[in-house]
């Protein structure tokens, strides 16, 4: 179970990063392959979020990180009042213990209390994950249209992505 739901800080990185490698070796767990997690990939939206965002980790009685979270601002002004890229990833060892609803809830009451300029919080759910779709949902997100086609799988078929925003 979680002991801490606290702020990503610098010195996860590493761990940040073991973490990524292991959801994405999971079916469905991120929109990108193991080989496409790099610690380059990792530093560069860990820098994002620490100078324009919100991030948070949560960890376990051992203290390893098992769940990350972050989002960030876009960079055109237009969009200032934005979350945008969000991700949030959960170590597949621990799913299905509400661990994603707990750092997910938290990282909304941050925005909420930490963020008064942000507005808008908007993720892109894969059309096939429907357990995160309603998880999103029962958070407040409404889902925002269709991008039909955007996914293209591994055995070469293609689905689509649903966009969806929390707002204020």
């Amino acid at each position: 179970m979680i002991s801490n739901i606290r702020p990503t800080t610098p010195e996860d990185t590493a761990e940040v990063l073991a973490l990524y490698r292991r959801v994405a070796c999971s079916p469905g767990g991120i929109a990108r392959l193991e080989v496409e997690v790099s610690e380059a990939y990792v530093r560069a939206f860990l820098t994002r979020t620490f100078s324009d965002g919100a991030g948070l980790v949560a960890v376990d009685e051992s203290g390893a990180i098992v769940a990350e979270i972050h989002a960030y601002k876009p960079d055109p002004y237009c969009f200032s009042h934005v979350l945008s890229e969000l991700t949030v990833v959960v170590d597949p060892a621990t799913q299905g213990k509400r661990i994603g609803k707990s750092i997910f809830a938290a990282f909304l009451q941050v925005v909420s209390e930490a963020h008064p300029d942000i507005c808008r919080v908007e993720l892109i759910a894969r059309e096939s994950n429907e357990i995160a779709i309603k998880l999103y949902e029962s958070l407040g997100f409404r889902k925002e249209g269709k991008l039909t086609g955007r996914i293209k799988n591994v055995d070469g078929s293609f689905e689509s992505d649903i966009p969806m925003a929390w707002t204020r």
